[in-house]
């Protein structure tokens, strides 16, 4: 066996632009393999940390079709909430767009009505200051909440608690204003936000009523997220009369379906780059079918002085595999090399991709197959060569 190394590292090195050649195509397929898998892995594992510190134990429900007295308020959502045993927090937003101005700076802003919980649910943190507090919504209070983007544009500095701040020519008190989010999942929007109580929203502009459009409902710890999906529905279908009027769904189901579209993903880009490696064997076994005619004198003087066929075989069969597995290697640490560089330009967006040992062992393991399959044809046809036909050969 070790011979048999040597000897294929000999030839390999004999001919070292061949086989510079004949690896390149596994280098290529490797390559491919490693980068798009872990190139997924990452992006799914980023994109799955977001949706996960926002938490998987809430409910999203959206509402529409409400009608002049029949509309849901947060009344009734706080009096539901109190009363089931499925929900631990409860928080409605409302949403628009509005003009932010403190001074003479002013700017579009997104702009919130809400409730305490909804900051620990969109995991929001605070810089300076403090959230909305429930004395806030039950008074109506004119405070503000700023995204440090928001303070930073039109305030002028960061922290700026205190701070009086106008929206749509009504005054505020700035109270709070939030880190630095760079979120995928809320993160991406560029446009200021401003969070202010939920019942301070609906006074300003009455023309939305007091209805809500949107809640999010946590559930205790331990509770299954289908339990409280089913009580939200229960909810909103004995308050409408129908199911035609709000949709529900959670954070689980959104990781059940992100994680089974990766899945497919993943399987469908590494059965592509496999396609790569099986044209790399494909070549490895044309050199390898040259290799042999080319040293067919040489095959006939080493049965002639006693070499078996299983010797011969192997010698050739090893030479196959160490082509495949110095190509593996070479392209392994190419891929490390690309994911580098792509982590280093995604670092902004909050990406890191990283070699997957999974990855890096199934791409050996492949090319070792790759080697053993392909080399085979070849290292058979060398070792059933008669020792007289082989020394006469004249090629």
């Amino acid at each position: 066996m070790i011979s048999s190394f040597k000897m294929a590292l000999r030839s390999i090195g004999s001919n070292k632009m061949r086989a510079a050649l004949t690896m390149l195509g596994i280098i290529i397929g490797v390559m491919a393999l490693v980068v798009l898998v872990s190139l997924v892995n990452g992006a799914t594992s980023t994109v799955t940390d977001e949706v996960s510190s926002l938490g998987s134990n809430y409910v999203d429900a959206y509402v529409w079709r409400q009608e002049v007295g029949s509309s849901l308020t947060i009344n009734d959502l706080r009096k539901w909430a109190q009363e089931n045993e499925y929900v631990e927090a409860v928080a409605p937003v409302n949403t628009g767009d509005a003009k932010g101005k403190a001074g003479s700076s002013s700017d579009s802003i997104s702009l919130y009505g809400t409730m305490p919980a909804y900051a620990d649910i969109n995991g929001l943190t605070i810089e300076y200051g403090r959230f909305l507090k429930n004395t806030d919504v039950d008074n109506s209070s004119r405070v503000c909440v700023l995204s440090k983007q928001a303070a930073e544009q039109i305030v002028g500095y960061a922290d700026c608690v205190g701070e009086d701040f106008s929206i749509d020519g009504m005054r505020y008190t700035i109270v709070g204003v939030l880190g630095e989010r760079t979120s995928l999942v809320y993160g991406g929007s560029r446009v200021p936000r401003v969070y202010i109580p939920f019942t301070s929203f609906t006074r300003q502009y009455p023309q939305n009523g007091s209805a809500i459009s949107e809640f999010y409902v946590t559930a205790p710890e331990g509770t299954k997220m289908a339990d409280a999906e089913a009580a939200v529905k229960e909810f909103l279908y004995d308050f409408f009369g129908n199911g035609d009027s709000f949709y529900v769904y959670s954070m689980s189901v959104m990781e059940d379906a992100m994680g089974s579209v990766t899945n497919i993903l993943k399987i469908l880009l590494g059965g592509i780059a496999s396609i790569s490696l099986i044209v790399g064997g494909i070549g490895i076994m044309n050199i390898m079918l040259v290799t042999v005619t080319e040293r067919t004198r040489e095959i006939g003087i080493r049965k002639a002085i006693g070499a078996d066929r299983g010797t011969i075989l192997l010698q050739f069969l090893m030479e196959a595999v160490v082509l495949c597995m110095l190509g593996c290697v070479i392209g392994i640490f190419l891929s490390w090399c690309i994911l580098r560089l792509a982590s280093t330009i995604a670092a902004d967006a909050g990406m890191q991709f990283a070699l997957s040992g999974g990855v890096v062992a199934l791409a050996a393991i492949f090319c070792f197959a790759i080697g053993v399959i392909f080399g085979l044809y070849p290292a058979n046809k060398a070792a059933k060569m008669k020792p007289i036909d082989a020394l006469h050969y004249g090629g």
